[in-house]
């Protein structure tokens, strides 16, 4: 036999609350579409290609770096990444000056490859872009760093660029 509830105002109360609160998560979920004769579709709008960088001969070397560090990245993933020379003349291709680069050697002295190798162009009076690759290095790093003494932007010993 079922004995019936009385309906105390505390009872009253909590069952409001949890109509309330059915009706707000209600509100909340997804609504079911309407059904239609026709299919409707939404307008589109064409996204913004994304344009490559490109050289910005007036520009700062911070301008260039978004190319820079293309250049350095597509060199990085070929077959020639441990070569100083591959990134001197994928810059050059790109427009950068080979006069205004430098590179350093990509073996070392018992001709085993380096761990770390760097290439530079020097940019204006003030700045340099500035790359490192090799696997001590893991990932290719490119910065804009400010020009050393005599309008150098590596330290030690650099290749010659005779090519």
């Amino acid at each position: 036999m079922l004995r019936r509830q009385a309906n105390t105002p505390a009872r009253i109360a909590l069952i409001g609350a949890t109509a309330a609160l059915t009706l707000v998560l209600a509100a909340c979920g997804p609504a079911d579409p309407a059904p239609s004769a026709a299919p409707t579709t939404a307008p589109t709008t064409a996204e913004e290609p994304v344009s490559a960088p490109v050289l910005v001969p007036d520009g700062t070397a911070a301008d260039n770096l978004p190319l820079f560090s293309a250049i350095t990245a597509q060199v990085w993933a070929s077959d020639q990444r441990a070569e100083g020379r591959a990134y001197i003349d994928a810059l050059t291709a790109a427009g950068f000056d080979k006069a205004a680069m430098q590179v350093t050697p990509d073996a070392t002295t018992v001709d085993r490859a380096v761990e770390s190798m760097q290439f530079s162009v020097r940019w204006g009076a003030t700045e340099c872009l500035v790359g490192q690759v090799g696997p001590s290095t893991g990932e290719p790093v490119t910065i804009v760093m400010p020009q050393l003494a005599e309008g150098r932007c590596l330290v030690g010993n650099t290749r010659p660029i005779d090519w």
